[in-house]
């Protein structure tokens, strides 16, 4: 008997997170979380920043500055960098690496223009990319950051920055549960498309908003979401030369979301049993 009433404790408690979602004012929480982790005010960044530590257990071992004291915000806090010893990149030239800390939820191929999302549940590419690819993608992988992982983002592999596409949406969780239950989630939610220009052709690299996500940003564009345009916008890098090795940063994420990768036509093949990884570490093999 009481484990029947825990296991319907965690079903009322999954139905509430998930009604929630859709009902609460996702944009203006996210907003109003930003302006709150943005708040350099030393009681509350530092209040916020205990909080975190404790309830998601975040290790400062590796971070370039260990004292609280030292973060201008929350924010600045949870973008916090490492030290860069910390994180090696593999530099094997057939090795592809993990753009960003985090759990790979999904590594596979992409099925007549089909991804994965959860056991039985689908997107297309197209609906993801809101038909803003120019390549054959048959291969993806999606990491899920949480919350005591490391927000920023790296190239997996050495590119050219050719273009970028912002898509509007909404900003689920993108949590495990959510992933479970939402159809379309990651071609729902708000959206960041970087392509870049490689030796095995064009590969893109997506950030994924997500519920009190305040804000993603780039290197070469700085904030860019969430929900600043209302519409889908488009921006041309052809010619600007803006180049990155693997390993370098290419973004950030102002809390825990996600990030996927799409391969072009049967250029790389996953590493097996691929699970929680380090930004730097090989995920895949050029072929």
């Amino acid at each position: 008997m009481p484990n029947k009433k825990i296991h319907i404790t965690y079903m009322l408690k999954d139905t509430f997170f998930l009604y929630s979602q859709k009902i609460l004012p996702q944009t203006l929480l996210s907003r109003l979380v930003g302006k709150l982790a943005n708040c350099q005010q030393h009681h509350i960044k530092e209040t916020l920043i205990k909080l975190a530590i404790k309830r998601f257990q975040i290790n400062l071992d590796d971070a370039l500055l260990q004292n609280i004291r030292d973060y201008k915000s929350f924010n600045d806090f949870f973008t916090r960098k490492l030290k860069p010893e910390s994180r090696p990149i593999n530099h094997d030239s057939k090795a592809i690496i993990s753009p960003a800390d985090g759990k790979i939820t999904q590594a596979a191929k992409i099925d007549l223009g089909r991804v994965i999302q959860a056991k039985g549940k689908y997107f297309t590419v197209d609906a993801l990319t809101a038909k803003t690819h120019t390549t054959n993608y048959t291969d993806f992988a999606v990491i899920y950051l949480a919350p005591k992982d490391y927000h920023r983002v790296h190239m997996p592999i050495d590119g050219t920055l050719t273009r970028m596409s912002y898509i509007p949406g909404k900003l689920f969780s993108v949590n495990e549960l959510t992933a479970q239950n939402i159809d379309n989630l990651f071609a729902k939610n708000e959206r960041l498309i970087c392509y870049f220009d490689t030796d095995i052709g064009e590969i893109a690299v997506i950030f994924v908003g997500a519920m009190l996500v305040a804000g993603i940003e780039t290197v070469w564009h700085k904030m860019v979401a969430p929900n600043y345009y209302n519409s889908i916008q488009h921006f041309d890098y052809q010619g600007q030369n803006i180049h990155f090795r693997k390993g370098d940063e290419i973004g950030l994420f102002n809390f825990g979301s996600t990030i996927i990768t799409l391969f072009p036509e049967n250029k790389i093949a996953f590493n097996d049993n691929l699970s929680e990884i380090k930004m730097g570490q090989k995920i895949a093999q050029i072929k």
